[in-house]
């Protein structure tokens, strides 16, 4: 029996193997057909990451009801590893068994039997919620539906089928040694009390259903969405680390072998995005909290990536059999899979991609695809022509003289750099500090805080130009390099070692994105320093002097991508206590205001307004002040209150302004 038995699982494996291992092969290929990208440094933090991201399931849990279902789910079959390795090796030699591991082989058993119930619970429950409760970001297409209900009906046939073994098994030959099954011995002396007939075949045919299972789903998984299960650890290895999780890769614009800038199709898409796209679970978290699509804009972060696995699959799979003609090669991504509006409508608030339980890059993939639009194309919102237009001109978004940069400062005794380099911190102003009437009262209220604490601090006046944020993120990676660079030559020119803004978006550029080019700056945003005068005594605040409610919106460019979040809260708390109130979602799980990625100048062309939904949830609070810290937040904000009709009931302050009117 036992080598009939071999003999027909022998060939079963080979081939469950061989299929396996040509179709990991293929996805390899088609992976190789992006661009390549080095994602090989610092290995120890991709290590911590996995650990934490991958392992721990950390994203999940911000989520605890779906998370504590997909972890019991993702332990329970790592745990069950051990069971289908010795399932796989009772196919060669039947008499095999784990009982040598002894005391771990107890707990093997007492794990197997415990997490089974966790997991078939889970999967049941799972199952109510995409089929019957239906959570809205669980809901697919018909074919993605069905691929959900067979992963899930796999699931239980696998888990149930181990219980059946392990029962069948201890009604013939009970427990042994440090075997401990809780489940499964109760269960076998129920079914088959003192005796055990039919236990035999019984366990014979659970072994084979659970092989034959775990050999289907190992095969099925390569061609189904659910490939995730295979890339999902990898990709969140591969994932953005260090300074790099919160900045746009840059473009060599001056290598000549650069035929192409951005993504158009396939081939210009790197390895990673690709990987990214193999890595989706279509679990809808990234959508469910994006601004643009809550709003009823066309963008999908989830759409965004699973159209590059679909143009994937089918050029991909062209180009892999060395075809290079036909209707697919007559198509592009974009805009065949995915359209300009889908890209023009995304904020690049970080949202997604901090929420994606396996570290996928949504941002970077659009605004790759924004670029090809933008330096190939020059196809994009006709209001951009503007903006660009005077940003080559102006170096700000808005047709402002730049010899009026510094004109808020006049009167107030703060000298540029030009007049005396020796400050302590530049004070970088930005484009909304300088020109907007309304934001330039926050920079004199910062500045007159700077004063009071005793900072020694300069500007650069008529020499500084935006920072080049806005063209980035739109696309226009050659304008924005032409900007940063510049800049950085001032910075240098006059050896700028500390800076300080107002500004999220010029706080998140200098910090972060122009080591790219050569600019190191120690960078503050004036939360941080505001905080630290408070907490140093260097400035006092009257203490409750506020007496109305002050609610608190998070900058997304301070936020999510650079982790400030109670330094704001400190400054606003110094004055306000214990009438601050939060928004339903905040911190790290604030909304949006609707301006990041250049949708500041845009204009809403369909769907509703962002920023109209984030003030509903501010006005909700009670709060007669919203703070800002953030200039495009700020006028967002202000122009959110006018939709709403509450601008006579509210304003809009910035955390220097409300510091500023409450120092003693």
């Amino acid at each position: 029996m036992n080598i009939i038995k071999t003999a027909v699982f022998v060939p079963l494996f080979i081939g469950a193997i061989v299929f396996f291992t040509l179709r990991c092969l293929h996805l390899i290929k088609i992976l190789k057909t992006g661009r390549p990208e080095d994602r090989f440094d610092n290995i120890p933090q991709r290590l911590k990451n996995v650990f934490i991201v991958a392992i721990a399931q950390s994203k999940l849990f911000r989520e605890p009801l779906a998370g504590t279902l997909h972890a019991l789910i993702f332990w329970g079959f790592v745990l069950f590893l051990f069971a289908v390795i010795e399932a796989i090796i009772q196919g060669f030699y039947a008499p095999f068994s784990l009982k040598f591991l002894g005391p771990l082989f107890g707990v093997i058993t007492v794990i197997q039997d415990v997490f089974g119930i966790l997991v078939i619970g889970s999967v049941l429950f799972a199952a109510y919620r995409r089929y019957i409760q239906k959570v809205k970001r669980l809901q697919v297409d018909a074919h993605g539906s069905k691929d959900a209900a067979f992963i899930l009906g796999m699931i239980l046939v696998v888990v149930v089928s181990m219980f059946g073994q392990n029962i069948s098994h201890v009604a013939m030959h009970g427990l042994s040694g440090y075997e401990f099954r809780p489940l499964s011995a109760p269960l076998a002396a129920s079914i088959f009390g003192s005796g055990n007939a039919g236990a035999g075949t019984l366990y014979e045919v659970f072994w084979w259903i659970h092989i034959v299972a775990i050999f289907a789903f190992l095969n099925y998984l390569p061609y189904s969405k659910h490939l995730h299960v295979l890339t999902s650890v990898p990709n969140v290895y591969f994932g953005n680390v260090d300074e790099k999780k919160n900045t746009i890769k840059p473009i060599n614009l001056e290598d000549e072998k650069n035929e192409f800038f951005g993504v158009k199709d396939l081939e210009q898409f790197t390895w990673k995005q690709i990987f990214d796209s193999f890595s989706c679970t279509e679990c809808g978290r990234c959508t469910s909290v994006c601004p643009a699509n809550t709003v009823g804009k066309l963008l999908s972060p989830r759409k965004i990536i699973t159209d590059i696995r679909d143009r994937a699959f089918d050029k991909g799979t062209m180009l892999v059999k060395g075809v290079n003609e036909g209707e697919v090669f007559e198509k592009t991504h974009v805009p065949d899979y995915t359209t300009e509006q889908e890209l023009w409508a995304c904020t690049t608030c970080m949202a997604c991609v901090q929420e994606c339980p396996v570290s996928i890059e949504h941002v970077d993939s659009i605004v790759d695809m924004r670029r090809n639009l933008v330096l190939m194309e020059s196809s994009f919102p006709p209001e951009l022509n503007n903006t660009f237009r005077s940003l080559e001109n102006n170096f700000s978004p808005w047709a402002f003289d730049p010899s009026e940069r510094g004109d808020w400062a006049n009167g107030m005794d703060i000298r540029t750099m030009s007049e005396d380099s020796s400050g302590e911190y530049l004070f970088w102003v930005g484009c909304a500090g300088s020109y907007d009437n309304r934001y330039k009262k926050v920079s004199q209220a910062f500045a007159s805080i700077m004063q009071k604490g005793g900072i020694d601090f300069r500007i650069l006046g008529s020499e500084e130009k935006c920072n080049g944020d806005t063209a980035r993120r739109l696309g226009n990676e050659y304008l924005a390099q032409e900007m940063m660079k510049s800049n950085i030559e001032t910075l240098n020119g006059y050896g700028v070692k500390k800076i300080v803004t107002a500004c999220p978006h010029c706080y998140n550029s200098l910090k972060n994105e122009y080591k790219q080019f050569g600019g190191n700056f120690e960078v503050k945003h004036h939360s941080e320093l505001i905080s630290e005068l408070i907490e140093s005594g260097k400035i006092s605040v009257k203490e409750n002097s506020v007496k109305e409610k002050v609610t608190f919106h998070d900058s997304c460019y301070i936020g999510r991508y650079n982790d400030i979040y109670e330094e704001p809260r400190k400054a606003i708390l110094s004055a306000a206590g214990s009438n601050v109130v939060e928004m339903e979602r905040n911190k790290s799980k604030g909304f949006c205001c609707g301006a990041g990625g250049g949708r500041m100048f845009m204009e809403d062309h369909d769907g509703g307004k962002v920023n109209v939904e984030r003030t509903r949830e501010a006005i909700e609070t009670g709060a007669g002040t919203i703070g800002t810290a953030c200039p495009f937040c700020m006028t967002m904000m202000n122009d959110g209150l006018k939709a709403h009709d509450k601008s006579e009931e509210m304003q809009v302050k910035d955390i220097a302004e409300i510091v500023y009117e409450n120092l003693k």
